[in-house]
């Protein structure tokens, strides 16, 4: 190779920087000038032994610069041949060349899509927004034992096996499994063994391994109106029929679904989504009979039925069930917290083979750091005292919404009287117009949704869903207030 241009005997290079190895200016400063083009393409560098002897250096120290300046491409050659600056520097090869006109539109061809692809919408995720009255959804994140969950964690770390470090089987680790199933059972009257409880990443996945294990394109499935738009957005994406169930104040109403063979009924009975009613035990009878008679499977997303503020928990429908017709979901992230990533499935005997296989093709396991530390916590006695304590921090949040809401909103907004979960509903007055309200709500700093966003007909009683669990008695006393005149304008 010859050089493209003959090196100076003597090369002046700035003075080193206190502190900075002697081999790493070196680098740099040679990469400086070859950047700059000082040094250009196929410039003959000087030999180790003359550049150590100018610049004062052992000749390791150049040795180690050249080493490294050759392994990203800055220069090539071998000892004995000289070394060279490269024809092709590295920054070339990663910049981005336009392409020709000519072929732009044949490289920008739109890719073929499955039918799945084309179906499936973004479910937005928790919003980077301040947590203001009155924000739903949200349990009260500063009052977490963060301290306890880092000592467990720690714990956990310290203490784990190389068997847990391989994973866990699809349904999850079996422990937990374990300590599920009896909290389960004696506290939420589900009937299961605990090889019935499948760990999953929470309920939104729980939803979506029973439409692949359920559902083919163009199935019948009913979901609650207003009710959960995460779960209706799984089942169009699998590319079934979602059909509207009516809610009244004693649940689902299956007799208005028609004659359609359904094959899958999702429904919340412990605190209906977005309107916090309880299903009445007849009308848990009459869907389990009516799921018996006509061959439909029930989902019962039992979200967040921990949170009762009066008298104790309704236990699960799925504890009524004799046929094997429910499959029962739940999570922690409403109960601890969003970012907690497990939750999950007790599914009926005969299934429990089958939605292993789903999870062992989709995320093999739920991660196996965060099943550990959530054994502890269960195992411990940390999960029923956090949420005694948080029942009545809740409770009182609650109470005091709606004292607030009697004193400042009389005649424009009456909340609900159902005392549970972290969230509850106001009806708005006559000529009040939820999404008028949501809008004027937000100007004056406070977060309402309408009840008409869970809706899918458009008859819809007005109403707004107000989170009360992730805001304090000040913030709670000062979203009342500009509610009032947030509904005072929107009434106009």
């Amino acid at each position: 190779m010859k050089a493209a241009y003959p090196f100076p005997l003597n090369l002046a290079l700035a003075a080193r920087p206190t502190g900075t190895p002697a081999y790493r200016w070196l680098y740099e400063t040679l990469r400086s000038r070859i950047l700059q083009g000082d040094l250009r393409p196929g410039t003959r560098l000087p030999a180790t032994r003359d550049l150590a002897r100018q610049q004062g250096l052992a000749r390791g120290t150049v040795v180690n610069a050249f080493e490294l300046l050759r392994s990203e491409g800055y220069v090539t050659g071998n000892v004995g041949s000289g070394t060279y600056v490269s024809r092709v520097l590295p920054e070339e090869w990663l910049r981005v060349r336009p392409e020709p006109a000519s072929d732009s539109k044949a490289r920008r061809r739109k890719t073929a899509l499955s039918h799945y692809g084309r179906r499936a919408r973004l479910f937005p995720g928790f919003e980077e927004r301040p947590i203001r009255a009155f924000r739903s959804n949200l349990p009260a994140l500063d009052l977490f034992p963060v301290a306890l969950w880092t000592k467990l964690t720690v714990r956990s770390l310290r203490r784990i096996s190389r068997a847990s470090l391989m994973g866990c089987q699809a349904a999850g680790y079996r422990p937990l499994r374990q300590a599920l199933a009896e909290y389960l059972i004696t506290s939420r009257g589900v009937k299961c063994k605990w090889e019935q409880v499948v760990i999953l990443s929470g309920v939104q996945e729980a939803i979506d391994t029973v439409a692949r294990l359920l559902l083919n394109e163009a199935d019948a499935v009913c979901v609650e109106s207003p009710g959960y738009p995460g779960a209706s957005s799984v089942f169009e994406a699998i590319g079934a029929k979602v059909h509207a169930a009516p809610v009244d104040n004693d649940g689902v109403r299956v007799d208005e679904l028609g004659g359609r063979r359904v094959r899958l009924l999702y429904v919340t009975p412990g605190h209906q989504f977005p309107l916090g009613t309880t299903m009445s035990l007849s009308r848990r009878l009459q869907v389990l009979e009516w799921a018996r008679k006509s061959g439909a499977m029930i989902f019962e997303d039992d979200y967040d039925s921990e949170y009762r503020y009066s008298g104790r928990p309704i236990p699960a429908m799925q504890g009524l069930d004799r046929h094997g017709l429910v499959l029962y979901a739940g999570s922690f992230s409403k109960v601890l917290f969003p970012a907690l990533r497990v939750g999950y499935l007790v599914v009926p005997e005969d299934l429990v083979e089958r939605v292993e296989a789903i999870k062992s093709l989709t995320t093999r396991h739920a991660p196996m750091l965060e099943q550990l530390v959530l054994h502890e916590f269960v195992a411990e006695g940390h999960f029923a005292r956090h949420l005694r304590r948080m029942r009545e921090v809740y409770a009182g949040r609650l109470a005091l919404l709606v004292e607030e809401a009697q004193a400042q909103l009389l005649g424009l907004l009456e909340v609900s009287t159902v005392e549970a979960g972290l969230q509850t509903v106001g009806w708005l007055a006559r000529g009040i117009r939820g999404e008028k309200a949501r809008v004027m709500a937000w100007k004056r700093g406070v977060d309402v949704t309408p009840v008409s966003q869970y809706a899918s007909e458009r008859k819809a009683r007005e109403g707004l869903v107000m989170g009360f669990a992730a805001i304090d008695a000040a913030e709670i006393r000062r979203g009342v207030r500009e509610l009032a005149v947030a509904l005072e304008s929107a009434r106009k």
